[in-house]
């Protein structure tokens, strides 16, 4: 089953109301299994101690007149910021500093992220944020680490999410989701639990992309976008506990999220307006599903929801526009292809015909469900995120 099969089967029954824990893979075997524990276990004997907290980050960023521009911080310890030293070093505090440049007004900066916090407390922490905010003009979530770690039914986490996505649509705020990390750019982490780890929350990335895209938010794929930097520096992009991110990877992880918190606040910029996609740059629409699970193979891409002709679904279901907003080199040109299985020409938005290359290499073909039992062994390694 591919990966864009497996998110869409996930984020259906995230729809639908199902739930329930995976069931543990029979091909893990119970010798795999021992195996995986063991790394586990010694994995977390590499890992640092835990820091007692996360910076205080909350605040007004900038200077200009007029209303400060409202943007809140939903998630995990990713959002919290836990390994920076200091306010100014967290994703919130450097988004907010990059928006107040960019407009050349304040922003105030109202971070409710928790540490340890999975997909089911996000509902709680938007409840908590709207007792002294009104309306947030966008709506920042990085989660998804702990509800692998912590054995999370997917289904389960992803219709929080949604569910959480959808109230911030219906106040009128825009929203932005970084998508679950690869947990298999984890140094400590040993084979085969790494690509164990890095299926599951890679599946999870997907489904999240769905959800989202189908609540009318916009996500970026985190992925492995520290990967090459942790492996090249990794005392300089893992903190001292060698499993969250220092400064310098909260700038990296805040520099892919901030073109799309500046496009959803309608910035003008060089890559932040919405804007047709390029084949070039391996970008395009297509079914949410396709768009989904290409973007957790390309970290910093952004899909969001658009229309073809006038509608905003087709007969494989919503229609999602896929955007590189990174300022990377941008690949050479690829041969114009059709968007597959669904019989239908591919465009893009604004009426202007466009192909998709990026989703003729499909998704990930690696068979099988993630395992409750990689689950609990990836577990054993990092609890505080």
């Amino acid at each position: 089953m591919g990966r864009a099969r497996r998110a869409r089967k996930i984020a259906a029954t995230a729809a639908y109301g199902g739930g329930g824990l995976a069931a543990a893979s029979a091909a893990l075997g119970a010798v795999g299994y021992g195996v995986i524990k063991g790394e586990a276990l010694l994995a977390r004997r590499i890992v640092g101690t835990p820091f007692d907290s996360s910076p205080d980050d909350n605040g007004t960023y900038g200077a200009g007149p007029g209303e400060a521009i409202e943007i809140l911080v939903l998630g995990d310890s990713s959002a919290a910021g836990m390994g920076a030293h200091h306010a100014h070093e967290t994703v919130g505090a450097i988004v907010a500093n990059g928006v107040s440049a960019l407009m050349g007004r304040r922003v105030h900066l109202s971070n409710h992220a928790v540490v340890g916090a999975e997909s089911s407390d996000l509902q709680r922490q938007l409840a908590e944020a709207l007792e002294t905010i009104d309306v947030p003009d966008v709506v920042l979530i990085m989660v998804g680490a702990n509800d692998v770690t912590h054995r999370i039914d997917r289904a389960t986490a992803v219709r929080h999410l949604e569910l959480t996505v959808r109230r911030c649509r219906a106040l009128g705020s825009e929203v932005v989701v970084g998508t679950c990390p690869d947990l298999g750019t984890v140094e400590p982490l040993a084979q085969p639990l790494r690509l164990l780890a890095r299926r599951w929350s890679r599946d999870l990335a997907a489904a999240q992309t769905i959800a989202v895209v189908e609540a009318g938010g916009r996500t970026v794929s985190l992925g492995d976008l520290l990967g090459k930097e942790f492996a090249a520096s990794p005392k300089t992009m893992f903190s001292e506990d060698r499993f969250h991110p220092s400064a310098a990877g909260y700038a990296r992880a805040a520099a892919a999220l901030l073109p799309s918190v500046c496009a959803a606040l309608g910035v003008w910029g060089q890559d932040t307006a919405d804007r047709a996609p390029e084949a070039r740059r391996g970008e395009g629409v297509g079914p949410v599903a396709v768009a989904a699970g290409q973007a957790v193979k390309d970290a910093g891409t952004e899909v969001s929801p658009t229309e073809v002709g006038g509608q905003d679904r087709g007969p494989r279901g919503r229609w999602a526009v896929l955007l590189r907003r990174r300022h990377d080199a941008v690949p050479a040109a690829r041969n114009p292809a059709a968007l597959p299985d669904d019989g239908t020409a591919s465009a893009t938005d604004h009426g202007r015909p466009e192909s998709w290359s990026a989703a003729t290499h499909g998704a990930d073909r690696s068979s099988g469900e993630g395992s409750a039992q990689v689950g609990e062994a990836v577990g054993e390694v990092g609890d505080t995120r």
